[in-house]
Formats: structure tokens, C-alpha cells, sequence
């Protein structure tokens, strides 16, 4: 899934986004609006969601995708998005949430609304969407990090976490398999002696890194499974002349990665394909709003060329497997994504 890709030439820094026109529609019916609520603008990662979704809603046709979001990453900017997308009378939305709980009220006012609500990424609680779409599988993109950082580090030393909010869904959920990887004898040795957050903000999370080098001399690997985080703390370590001494790993896009892998103060990282995971969640919308789905658990929806998605007893569904990076190919996806 992580070869070839075509990712559309758009306008940068755009928050309204419209695709569709001339693509052979796989709907007949009115066209669909299908908003794409994200984390914060100006995130690399997200950008190539956007990517993804106007691949889908091209393929789709007769499809308009809205990429919006806040331009700071609290709940209650995006509150305000989502109750103007209420006011827009769009058909669905799909939204990557700063906030699990707090998002919930304003979803659930979309619902009544008749607009159709699925999370991706960052997932909003239970009562306030349909579905909720992971980029992976939490226990094994938790069991990953640890992974990535003790075959670095060789099993011992002090590591800390690097996170984004502390109320982010997706990086809670992840780092609570982290630590019950990190409970495996193997890893003995391995003490995690603090998890910090940096809100997802490179300033904050570089601020946050240098906390990190401070208060713990011996400190010998950061993982953050962030894809801000992850660069701001790799620039850090850079900065500070620890390359070989602290190591960082997380999640994060190759072609911020690079000068990190190339210098020395990333071993390994990984990450889903975001433009895999934005196509993904805007055909699972249009689908659903479209009638041809209803995205109950126990179902399976076909996502188009990532093939069949089935939707857990918990309401949520798994799109693939991390993928890992390292020197021998950091350079060739660094010019995809």
C-alpha cells in the first residue's frame, strides 16, 4: 500500500477544497458535500489526508470534499468548524477530534441534523459518531514504538513519550499498549521515566524535548507518536549534539523525517500512509451518506482500491499495518509523502 501514489497539485494553504468534476460518478444521485474536519491546518499529515480524500471523491464522483479544521488544536475551535458545517447543511462529516468527550455534543447535533458523522484518526466517543476509522491497529502500533526504541537502544536505558494533547484519543490509546508492551520481561532494563505533551505545536514540542534532555541527563531514546512531535524532537536532539547519545522514534511522514534518519538521530520510525487513511475515511462518508453503507458494527464497507473495511463490535475498524523507515528507505518515500 505504500509504493506508488498520485497525490493531486493543489493550492497550498487552502481550507476549502472541491473535487469530482469529470470523474466517472460512482453516484447518480445529487451531489454529495463531505467535510473533512481535521486536527489543526497546516499539518503535514493532514495535508496528505486532504490528498487522500480528493482522490476518493474524484474516483467517487459527483462528490465535493470541504477540507476544514481549526488553526489551533482545541475542542473548542473545532466546535466552532463543525457548528458551520451544521449551518452549511453538508452531507457528512468526517473528523479527526482534539478532544474525545468534548466534540460529542456538537456531533451529536450534527446527527440531528441528518449529517452523517465518522471519526478517523483521533476518534470521537462512541455516542457522537458512527463509526470510528483507526489508521491501524492500537496494539500494534503501540507494540511498534516500544519495538522501534529497544532494538535501537538495545533493550536498556531511560526513554521518555512525547506526546501530542493530553486528550487525544488515538495517542492516549496508543501509548496504554505501549506500556503493556513495555510490561514484557525483555524490557527490564527499559525505564520510561515520564510522558510530556506537546499539543501538537513544534515550538511546544521542541520546548518540551529540551525539558526532557534537562531534567534526565541519562535520557537515551524520545518516542513520540506524534508527526509534529516527532520532527521537533529530532531537531532538538540535533541541536543539543546528542545524535548517538539520544535517539527518537514515533510516527511521522518520510519527508519530514529525512534530514532527521540522514543525520544520525533517528534510527527507525513509522506511519500508515495518511493519503491511504484521508481516501479511506472520505469514502467510508460518502458511502454511508450516500445510503450504500450504514457503517453498523459488524458490517464490512468497501473502501474502493483499500479494499474491504470491516467495522468491530466496538464500532470502530482498522484500515492496515505501520510501516517502517529506516536509511534503506527513507529517501525514495521521502518524494511521495
Amino acid at each position: 500500500m505504500l509504493n506508488r501514489r498520485s497525490v493531486l497539485q493543489l493550492m497550498s494553504g487552502a481550507s476549502i477544497l472541491v473535487a469530482g468534476a469529470g470523474a466517472t460518478p460512482a453516484f447518480a444521485a445529487d451531489k454529495l458535500r463531505i467535510a473533512m474536519v481535521v486536527k489543526a491546518l497546516g499539518i503535514g499529515f493532514f495535508d496528505a489526508c486532504r490528498d487522500g480524500g480528493l482522490e476518493a471523491a474524484k474516483e467517487l464522483g459527483n462528490v465535493e470534499l470541504i477540507y476544514t479544521g481549526p488553526t489551533k488544536t482545541t475542542a473548542e475551535e473545532q466546535i466552532a468548524v463543525i457548528d458551520s458545517l451544521i449551518a452549511q447543511k453538508v452531507d457528512a462529516i468526517a473528523i479527526s477530534s482534539n478532544d474525545t468527550n468534548a466534540l460529542v455534543p456538537v456531533c451529536k447535533k450534527a446527527m440531528s441534523r441528518g449529517i452523517k458523522v465518522i471519526s478517523f484518526d483521533s476518534g470521537v466517543a462512541p455516542e457522537g459518531r458512527i463509526l470510528q476509522l483507526d489508521p491501524s491497529n492500537p496494539q500494534l502500533i503501540g507494540s511498534k514504538l516500544v519495538q522501534m526504541i529497544a532494538k535501537t537502544i538495545n533493550n536498556e536505558g531511560e526513554v521518555a513519550i512525547l506526546s501530542a494533547t493530553a486528550q487525544a484519543t488515538n495517542q492516549n490509546t496508543w501509548i496504554e499498549w505501549m506500556k503493556k508492551e513495555w510490561a514484557k520481561p525483555e524490557y527490564a532494563k527499559m525505564k520510561l521515566v515520564t510522558t510530556v505533551y506537546g499539543d501538537d505545536v513544534a515550538d511546544k514540542s521542541y520546548r518540551e524535548t529540551q525539558g526532557l534532555i534537562k531534567a534526565y541527563p541519562n535520557l537515551k531514546g524520545i518516542v513520540a507518536p506524534t508527526s509534529v512531535g516527532i520532527v521537533a524532537a529530532a531537531k532538538a536532539v540535533v541541536d543539543a549534539n546528542l545524535v548517538g547519545k539520544v535517539y527518537v522514534t514515533g510516527l511521522g511522514l518520510p519527508s519530514e523525517m529525512k534530514g532527521a534518519v540522514l543525520a544520525g538521530a533517528t534510527d527507525t520510525f513509522a506511519i500508515w500512509n495518511p493519503i491511504d487513511l484521508g481516501y479511506s475515511a472520505t469514502m467510508i462518508a460518502a458511502l454511508i451518506a450516500s445510503g450504500k453503507a450504514t457503517g453498523a458494527a459488524g458490517t464490512t464497507i468497501h473502501a474502493g482500491r483499500m479494499g474491504d473495511i470491516k467495522i468491530g463490535a466496538d464500532g470502530s475498524a482498522a484500515m492496515a499495518d505501520p510501516f517502517t523507515f529506516d536509511k534503506s528507505n527513507i529517501e525514495k518515500f521521502a518524494k511521495i509523502f
